[in-house]
């Protein structure tokens, strides 16, 4: 027997080989974290909020004033946790959008694009837990970034308007323990709500080797539907759209709270989710990577 016969498990591998050493997930991350886009996303995560509360103070309480429509603009200067709650509904229908479909639409395709997705797999990473990786990696980064942004709106608005209660647009005031409490959950529905369009772009990526066609073709989709819930003639249809509770987690401010919403969202949320990564796996697992 050669010696390299030696080193050859019964499988057909190498001794020594193991899959589940292979791309570990602090590697993956870290490669993810030094790309541009990456420090441009949490760059942009830092400077939104420090934009909004210029453009705030900027704008003249009697304007304000004058819009008879009740929202969360209108007592955005109220303390740091308005402010944060002003954010979120300023980013939500948007903003976050893209950056989950960037995170996760980037994840195959970008690699595809580069010509390394090939080699990466001669490594040999298993496709499977390749994918599995970089969905989690793309998970992590994702909720990185809203975090940063509720720190930050959180830290930045309470140096500008004060570390007070919740003051909802109803009159209803939250003291700061029970708002905290309230505001993470609120941000714990929208990590679950925006994998949505993560998981979207997630499965797009598996399909095309153009990044910008997996995040563009997610956001574009999920556009489509928020235009399509504007209808009212589609009626019940609607409620199973993927933006349909999309704006749920305002429910929290309510005292006592409706939950109903809530749960139907992070339900249906779920099962988009599982459906769009599995689409995903199921397409890598049979496609010919030549890139």
């Amino acid at each position: 027997m050669s010696s390299l016969d030696e080193h050859v498990q019964p499988t057909g591998a190498v001794a020594g080989y193991r899959p589940e050493r292979t791309l570990r997930l602090s590697v993956e991350l870290r490669r993810q974290f030094k790309r541009r886009r990456t420090l441009g996303v949490f760059t942009l995560m830092v400077a939104l909020p420090l934009i909004l509360i210029g453009a705030l103070q900027l704008g003249g309480s009697e304007e304000a004033a004058e819009n008879d429509r009740l929202n969360l603009v209108d007592v955005a200067t109220s303390s740091g946790l308005n402010f944060t709650l002003f954010v979120l509904f300023a980013t939500t229908g948007f903003f976050l959008v893209v950056v989950y479909a960037l995170f996760f639409g980037d994840t195959v395709a970008a690699e595809a694009q580069w010509g390394s997705l090939r080699y990466t797999l001669a490594t040999p990473v298993p496709r499977m837990r390749l994918l599995r990786q970089k969905w989690l990696a793309a998970l992590v980064l994702s909720v990185g970034a809203l975090v940063v942004l509720v720190l930050t709106a959180i830290v930045a608005g309470g140096i500008a308007f004060g570390f007070d209660a919740i003051q909802t647009p109803i009159g209803v005031t939250l003291p700061q323990g029970e708002g905290l409490v309230r505001l993470t959950g609120m941000v714990g529905y929208l990590a679950v709500h925006l994998l949505v369009v993560g998981s979207l772009a997630f499965w797009l990526s598996t399909v095309t080797d153009a990044p910008l066609a997996a995040v563009g073709g997610a956001v574009f989709t999920m556009f489509v539907f928020a235009i399509l819930d504007q209808v009212e003639q589609l009626g019940a249809i609607r409620d199973w759209f993927p933006t349909a509770e999309e704006f749920a987690w305002t429910d929290l401010l309510q005292t006592p709270v409706d939950s109903d919403d809530l749960f139907r969202g992070v339900v249906q949320s779920l099962v988009y989710i599982a459906v769009f990564t599995a689409l995903g796996f199921r397409h890598f697992a049979r496609r010919d990577v030549t890139s």
